[in-house]
C-alpha cells in the first residue's frame, strides 16, 4: 500500500520560510515522478512544482518560480519543498502526490492528505 506522509507546516508572516517534506513509501521512490500540489478551499488545485527522477525534470509553476524549490532525497524516499520569500497568498494545504510512471505525464495516481501552511502579513 502506497502512503505519503507531509511535514513541515505551518503559520509565519510574510518573507519568512518553511520547509516542507514528504516520506514516501509502498513503492520504488526513485523511479517515479513527485510533484507539490496545494489548494485554497473554493479553488481549484494549483500545481506548485515537480521532480522527475533526475535535475534536468524539475520544474515550477509561474507563482512560486524563484521562491520554492523542490528536490528529493531517494536513499531516504522523502519529496522536499523548500519555501521562501513567503506570501499571504501561499496560504494553502500543501499536499504531495506522485505521478503513475517516471515521464511527469500528469496522471497522478496518489496525494497526500496535506499540510496546511499560512502566511499572515
Amino acid at each position: 500500500q502506497v502512503q505519503l506522509a507531509e511535514s513541515g507546516g505551518g503559520s509565519v508572516h510574510a518573507g519568512g520560510s518553511l520547509k516542507l517534506s514528504c516520506v514516501v513509501s509502498g513503492l520504488p521512490f526513485a523511479d517515479y515522478c513527485l510533484g507539490w500540489f496545494r489548494q485554497v478551499p473554493g479553488m481549484e488545485r494549483e500545481l506548485g512544482a515537480i521532480a522527475g527522477i533526475d535535475d534536468d525534470s524539475i520544474t515550477y509553476a509561474d507563482s512560486v518560480k524563484g521562491r520554492f524549490t523542490i528536490s528529493r532525497d531517494n536513499d531516504k524516499n522523502t519529496l522536499y519543498l523548500e519555501m521562501n520569500s513567503l506570501k499571504p497568498e501561499d496560504t494553502a494545504v500543501y499536499s504531495c502526490a506522485i505521478d503513475r510512471d517516471e515521464y511527469c505525464s500528469g496522471t497522478w495516481i496518489v496525494r497526500g492528505q496535506g499540510t496546511q501552511v499560512t502566511v499572515s502579513t
